[in-house]
Formats: structure tokens, C-alpha cells, sequence
């Protein structure tokens, strides 16, 4: 009796020399090395036949799935949507009136907007009673359920707004002075407000107090740091989560018609005028494509473009405004109709991953992962994931740099509070996948435990889980 692989035969003893190194082994490494009350799930399978699982380690229990939920959202996008959908931000005139359709593209610039405007100054002679802002795209929730209230003013967590620009992000610095105080600089160009109060430590040991950096965000796109930091020869970047994407935008408008030589500024407001469904389109702006979209979220683990996606599925699906509520269960239903997938039981609050409510099962991962490398060649998802040691998020991971593990593998990374998550293929010696992989780590807490010297006990599991990926797929 013996095992077939894609390289060859295993005899019986062979066979169960492979499940006592990837699973008995493995599992036992993971409780001594992961520190104390750390959970983790492992799957790891070849993807020729028959393809039973090596590793199945708590394989059917529910974690966070981070980011690695974002394939999941690719695959009901390309399923639901398809290659040639585009983000369409329309503009369209009502006698003296100009209405902007926002559609939630989260690609959509401040140079995209500029074209937009520079057509009103064309076509306006001056004329302009008031722009619209139409935001009925999407509705509910700009933040989905589950997102920390402390991380909404950074831009990871920018709100998913069907107004949109920028990424509903502002860059800026901190800047340490000698004297003990600091300073926030903000391009001019940006309608934000940024105070701080932030002081400057010189030392710190172990017997010092706390320091951290605080951040309160007001509606109003106002932000105060507090707080402390440590002396510092460069600025501290910061990246800032707009508070309200729509006061953002009308100040930006406010602001290039004044550059366009609009002698009267006209009233910008939110919402649609009387008989806006009269207005005649004149100009459209028009994202990249799909899969172009999709190579951004994928690759930089955009939350937004996810999360935007995920509302357009909802209204495109239900054919009403897009929601956290309805995107996450067009998702759902997507799967189920399109990939025979069940997800039925599965926790979806958002489609980026961020919420800390989501639920997943490695399993439930796993029917995604294949499918996709079952129907690749129409789905062409595969490679938009990133390499391990190469590029995306991938590219400086620490478990993920060396040989052999280094460009032999493609996936998805996700990572939340105490969770450290990947999923995706192990490729074979020609870069084609071969195995299809799971790992879901939660609750690691290395801080309570000190760790010795040198590698921490995340990247020398990751390491050894890789390793068994890499050894199976070549």
C-alpha cells in the first residue's frame, strides 16, 4: 500500500514518518514554544490527490482571522463582480446645481477630484448655486463592528465612507525638540487641526514609568496628541484617519475652486437636490479595474478597499445601499451560490478582517483556498497574493526572509491583538502551488513571558510550520 505524492511514492512507514515530524511533532513543539495560554491552529495538505490534510491541528475551532479574511473578500468580489467592474464616481448638472454620485471607490484622489472640479469652473460660467455630495451608496456604519475605539484615528481604520478621498488619510510628523516639548506638522494643503502636548523623555529604563502616545480624535477633523516619546533625530511619521470624510471633502472642494479662480465659492453640501433624478451626467471618473483593486488590498492588506468592496457587494447583491451588514452576508451567500462554500456559521462583521469579532475556522479557510487554486485559471487569484521574502506584506517577515521557506510561498498575512495569522500555498520547484496552508495564532503574549536571546517564539514556529510547507510542496 503506498501514499502517491506529486514527486513520487511514500510507503506506509514513510507516511507515518511524515505525520509524526508535521503533526505529532509539530503540535508538541507549538505548546512548549508559543508562551503559556497561546492557542493556534495548523492545516497543511498537498493539493494532488488525494489530498488529506498532514497537519490538522484544531482545524474545525473559530479564531480571529485577520487579514487573512481579505481572500475570502477576493474571491466573492472576482465571483460577484468581476474583472471589468470599476468604481464609477459620476458627475452630473441640474440647471445651476452640480452633483458628484460617490460611489465609495477607495482609490479616488485628490488629482480625480481637481478633473472633476476644473469641468464645473468650465461648464459653470460662474454659475454655481450649490455641489452635492451624494453619499447613497453606502449607509449605517462607517466602522464596522468590532473596530477598537483607540485605533480609529489611525489610517488602518480610516472610515469606510461612500465619500471618499485619499483613503480618508492625512500624513504627518512629530517632531521632538530639545527643550522637552514637541511639534505636529501637517501639509497646509490638508483641512485638519492637529495639537499636541506631547513631552519628551530623555532616558528610560525599566524602573521608568509607562510612556506611551495618546491620540482623541474630534468629529470635526480636529486630533490632540498626549502623552510621551523619546527623543528622536528624525520625525515620527503619522498617518491619520480622517473623522469625517465628508467635512474633509467639502473643504478640499472649497479649496481647489478657490485655486480654479471661482470668485463665489458655492455652498457644498451632502445629500442630493429636488428632482436630482433630471440631472444629466457630464463627466465620469472611472478606478482601475477589479483585479487592480484587488493587487492593493492583497498585497498592502488595505483594509479600505477591502471594506469598500465588501459595502459594494452588499448593494450590488441586495440591490439597496451598501452596509457592513448586508456586504458581509452577500459574502456569505455569494460563496454558498457561486462555490458550493458554507459559511453559514462562520462570524463576518467586516470584509477586511480588522473587527475583532470576526470568527473563522482554518477548515472554512481552507474550501476558499482551494477553490481558488481549483478554478485559477479563470479567477487569476493566486498571484495577486504576495511572496514570501519577495514583496507585499511578505517581503520583510521575519519567519519568511531565508532559505527555503524565502519565494516558496504564497499568501495572505492577518494580524490583530495576540493574533499572528497566514494562509495561502506552498509553491514546488517551479513556483506553481502544490500545498495549500492554514495558521491561526492567537492569544500570544510574549511580554508576560520573558523570551532568551534571539529568535522570538512566534518566528521560530512560523519557521518550523513553514518548513513543513516547504518540504511537502517540493
Amino acid at each position: 500500500m503506498k501514499y502517491h505524492q506529486r514527486y513520487g511514492y511514500y510507503s506506509v512507514f514513510t507516511l507515518l514518518i511524515l505525520c509524526v515530524q508535521a503533526f505529532c511533532v509539530q503540535a508538541h513543539a507549538a505548546d512548549s514554544i508559543l508562551p503559556y495560554g497561546s492557542r493556534h491552529a495548523l492545516y497543511l495538505a498537498p493539493l494532488s490527490e488525494p489530498a488529506k490534510p498532514v497537519v490538522a491541528t484544531n482545524s474545525d475551532q473559530f479564531f480571529p482571522p485577520a487579514s487573512t479574511l481579505k481572500v475570502v473578500t477576493a474571491l466573492a468580489a472576482k465571483l460577484q463582480l468581476g474583472d471589468q467592474f470599476r468604481f464609477n464616481t459620476e458627475l452630473k448638472k441640474l440647471n445651476n446645481d452640480y452633483i458628484i454620485q460617490y460611489s465609495g471607490d477607495p482609490s479616488f484622489s485628490r488629482a480625480d477630484l481637481r478633473r472633476l472640479l476644473t469641468q464645473i469652473a468650465k461648464s459653470s460660467n460662474g454659475n454655481i448655486t450649490h455641489i452635492w455630495l451624494d453619499n447613497r451608496a453606502f449607509t449605517g456604519y462607517q466602522h464596522a463592528v468590532g473596530w477598537p475605539w483607540d485605533i480609529l484615528g489611525v489610517c488602518y481604520s480610516a472610515p469606510t465612507s461612500a465619500i471618499t478621498l485619499d483613503g480618508n488619510c492625512v500624513q504627518g510628523a512629530l517632531y521632538t525638540n530639545k527643550d522637552g516639548s514637541t511639534r505636529v506638522n501637517v501639509p497646509k494643503h490638508q483641512p485638519i487641526s492637529v495639537n499636541t502636548s506631547v513631552h519628551v523623555t530623555q532616558t528610560a529604563n525599566e524602573d521608568s514609568p509607562p510612556c506611551q502616545l495618546d491620540l482623541v480624535t474630534y468629529q470635526d477633523n480636529r486630533y490632540q496628541l498626549s502623552g510621551c516619546v523619546g527623543y528622536r533625530q528624525s520625525p515620527l511619521p503619522l498617518k491619520f484617519a480622517v473623522v469625517s470624510p465628508q467635512l474633509f471633502t467639502q473643504a478640499v472642494i472649497k479649496d481647489e475652486l478657490a485655486k480654479l479662480n471661482v470668485k463665489s465659492v458655492p455652498q457644498v453640501k451632502v445629500g442630493v437636490p429636488n428632482n436630482s433624478q433630471y440631472a444629466k451626467t457630464i463627466l465620469v471618473h472611472r478606478s482601475a479595474p477589479l483585479p487592480e483593486l484587488l493587487t492593493v488590498m492583497l498585497q498592502q492588506s488595505n483594509n479600505l478597499y477591502a471594506d469598500s468592496l465588501t459595502k459594494t457587494l452588499g448593494m450590488n447583491y441586495f440591490a439597496q445601499a451598501g452596509s457592513f451588514s448586508n456586504g458581509t452576508q452577500a459574502i456569505k451567500e455569494i460563496l454558498r451560490d457561486k462555490a458550493d462554500i458554507d459559511l453559514s456559521l462562520a462570524v463576518l462583521e467586516d470584509g477586511s478582517g480588522l473587527s475583532r469579532n470576526n470568527r473563522l475556522t482554518a477548515d472554512q479557510l481552507v474550501q476558499v483556498l482551494k477553490y481558488i487554486y481549483q478554478n485559477d485559471q479563470n479567477l487569476n487569484l493566486i498571484a495577486l497574493l504576495p511572496t514570501s521574502g519577495v514583496n507585499g506584506t511578505l517581503r520583510y517577515r521575519s519567519s519568511m526572509r531565508k532559505a527555503p521557506i524565502s519565494q516558496s510561498i504564497r499568501a495572505k498575512s492577518g494580524s490583530l491583538f495576540g493574533s499572528y495569522n497566514m494562509a495561502g500555498y506552498g509553491l514546488d520547484s517551479q513556483g506553481k502551488p502544490n500545498s495549500v496552508f492554514v495558521q491561526f495564532v492567537s492569544d500570544y503574549h510574549p511580554k508576560a513571558n520573558k523570551a532568551p536571546s534571539g529568535p522570538s517564539p512566534l518566528q521560530r514556529f512560523e519557521e518550523g510550520f513553514y518548513r513543513q510547507v516547504v518540504e511537502l510542496s517540493q
